[in-house]
Order: structure tokens, then sequence, then C-alpha cells
């Protein structure tokens, strides 16, 4: 067996599974880590527009982006289920650096101390630092929203279906494998916009989605569907803070109308996909 039809028949059976890296599958490659969908994501001009600055986490890249911003997430360049994410922090008062990974806090205060510790918690492994963005909250509890695009069976791009996360209150990721609530994306967003406002932000959404999935699939033609993770800021300007080229839709099983998760399914059958629907982690909003 040639190495490319090892590499396919891997893809497939991760894709099945549901488990797996977030490889896309291209012309006799594998490109698909955050940092490769950044930068090509990037020379589109309407989508760079809503993409967070973003670099790789160096030394003085890092130290760069909080002298900057303030406030950035670190992130590892492959990885899922928002593993071994870390938020950082410049501060005005001291301790003037801190930084956060899963129910860990820590602060320092120099930058060189700060650096060393979060070094250590990369293990190795390639990092982005990627400016933050400030979630709106539900009940104190910050919150993004997961849109889904897919192949639909009649053909090209369909945005399937949304659905919001809010983080586990002592957490900075939403994800609920990390313990996180799931909700309906109107009941997260009612609060901070009527219906009129919130359907032109879903179109928007939508629309951002769709584009991201066409310029993608220009270079990787397996891509059959996609997970993108959308922040929305107090001006109510969404923010792609990451496309998942393997997303699972076990957030979608959570909610009360299972419109969307119907869809889900069907549209993934077409292709030949199967989901396993099991959400362990995640809660169900009230």
């Amino acid at each position: 067996m040639t190495r490319n039809r090892k590499i396919a028949k891997g893809l497939r059976a991760r894709s099945h599974s549901g488990k797996g890296s977030k490889s896309v599958r291209t012309k006799g490659r594998i490109i698909g880590d955050k940092w490769s969908k950044t930068i090509a994501m990037r020379k589109d001009l309407t989508l760079k527009k809503h993409i967070p600055r973003t670099k790789l986490a160096t030394k003085d890249g890092l130290r760069s982006m909080l002298a900057q911003y303030g406030m950035v997430y670190v992130k590892p360049t492959r990885g899922s289920q928002g593993r071994g994410v870390m938020k950082m922090e410049k501060r005005k008062a001291k301790p003037k650096y801190s930084y956060q990974l899963g129910l860990k806090k820590s602060t320092f205060t120099t930058y060189t101390a700060a650096y060393r510790a979060i070094h250590k918690d990369m293990k190795g492994k390639r990092y982005l630092v990627q400016k933050g963005i400030r979630l709106l909250k539900h009940k104190s509890r910050p919150f993004d929203i997961r849109l889904m695009v897919q192949r639909a069976p009649q053909g090209g791009w369909e945005a399937t279906g949304t659905v919001g996360r809010a983080a586990h209150p002592r957490k900075i990721v939403t994800n609920g494998s990390q313990g996180g609530t799931i909700y309906s994306t109107v009941h997260l967003l009612k609060k901070y916009a009527g219906p009129a406002r919130r359907k032109r932000l879903l179109k928007q959404m939508d629309r951002l989605a769709l584009r991201t999935a066409k310029l993608l699939r220009r270079t990787s033609p397996g891509i059959k569907e996609l997970g993108l993770d959308f922040a929305i800021d107090g001006k109510l300007k969404p923010w792609i803070l990451e496309v998942n080229t393997v997303p699972d839709p076990c957030p979608f099983s959570l909610l009360a109308d299972q419109t969307m998760l119907r869809r889900i399914v069907r549209y993934g059958k077409a292709y030949g996909k199967t989901y396993s629907l099991k959400c362990k982690k995640a809660k169900r909003g009230k």
C-alpha cells in the first residue's frame, strides 16, 4: 500500500470514530493545524477582518502580543476539546503577569518567570498566541457559538446549525468536554440583541462560515464539514476563534429542539459519516 493510500485510510477511520487530530485530507498531503488554517484564511480580506491577530508563540512573540493587547490566548497548533489552551494577562498592578490552564491559576512578577512556566506547560509542542477577545457572558460565564457547515446532499455548502457553549464556572474554555454548558444560541444572545439584530448576526456568521468552507476546500477537497467557533464581542462583532475539520455534533443532542441535530446527522450520512452522540461531560443549560 502506498503512503498516500495509508493516509487516506487512516483519515477515514478517524472520521468514523470521531477521534484523531484535526487534519484535512488534501491532494497527497495533510494540512490542518491551526496555524496552517489561519495563514490560509488570512489571505481572504473579508475573513481576515474577523480573525483575531495570531502569531506563533515564541518568547518574543508572546511578549509583544501581551504588550499590545493585555490579554491573549495561547493554544496548541494541533489538538481538540480545549486541551492545553491557556489564557495569559499582563496587568498594571502587581503581580504583573498571570495565566490559567484548566483550573490552575498562576501569577508572576516578571515576564521571564511567566514565560518559563508557560513554556513548561507547552511540553515541547508548537503553540499559537491569539489576541484575546472579551466574550459575552451568561450568568457571569463567557460563552461562544459553535456553527456547523456541511456539504449538502444536493451539492454545495450549507450552514446546518448553531449552538451556544458557556464555560465551566472556573475554566477559560467553553468546550462541553471541559465541563461547559450547552444552550440554544438564541437563549444566549437574547440579552444582547433583539430578534432583528440576532437574525442579522446569525446570517453574517453563516456567510463567514460558508466563505471559510469554500476557501479551505479549494486546497483540501476532502473536506465535507466544518465546525467554526465564533466569539461575539461587546459590539456584537463575530470573531472566528477556531475552525475544526472534525467537528463533534454532540452538543446539538443536548438541545430541546432536535431539528438541527437531525439535519446534521442526515447530511453526514449522505457523505458516509456517522457520529457518536454521547456527551459525557457537557451539561444541558436550564
